[in-house]
């Protein structure tokens, strides 16, 4: 919340408070504009307290709020795999997950990864990455990072805007396109 209101004091001159901001969110869900997907620590197994995302129910509406000028896909994407999961009976909740890298000098950096979807139903866990596009092996290997340092034997997607393939990659994890995914095909489910 605190980033929304900075948000607002920095673009709109308006300094609004983060209780205030958290009343107006608590409103646009319980009428069903938006929706809460909660931070989860993959490795650790539990809730966060910070780093909470919200998505439209309706992405029609989000476009019409931003007066149809801030078409990103990605984000359109992410949203329309969001609605679809839920759809589908999971809880979704956006992961978090600690990895460990050495820099150029080989000392070791601490990062944080976000896997865009940590999905459940009943006893049954998926970890979702959402991409637009694929371009290269780079941006592969940055969509699989986080799911890479998530050590437990639950299945991991990547789901790509693009018309893809569906099949497993060489790290076990399901890759496939949108259109295969929002019409159940490619084994995801």
């Amino acid at each position: 919340m605190q980033r929304i209101s900075n948000t607002f004091k920095s673009v709109g001159g308006v300094e609004i408070g983060t209780k205030t901001i958290g009343r107006y969110l608590e409103y646009l869900q319980d009428s069903f504009i938006i929706s809460e997907a909660l931070r989860y620590d993959a490795k650790g197994r539990k809730y966060i307290g910070a780093g909470t995302k919200y998505y439209f129910e309706d992405i029609g509406i989000r476009n019409a709020v931003v007066d149809f000028r801030q078409i990103e896909f990605t984000h359109i994407m992410e949203n329309v795999v969001y609605n679809e999961l839920r759809k589908q009976g999971y809880t979704v909740d956006v992961g978090s997950v600690e990895s460990f890298k050495r820099d150029g000098n080989g000392k070791l950096q601490r990062r944080n990864l976000e896997i865009d979807f940590v999905v459940n139903r009943h006893d049954e866990r998926l970890y979702i990455q959402s991409a637009y596009a694929l371009p290269d092996k780079e941006k592969e290997d940055q969509e699989q990072a986080s799911l890479l340092n998530v050590n437990d034997g639950f299945r991991k997607l990547i789901i790509v805007g693009d018309r893809y393939r569906s099949g497993y990659n060489e790290e076990g994890i399901l890759m496939m396109s949108l259109s295969d995914f929002l019409l159940g095909k490619g084994g995801w489910e």
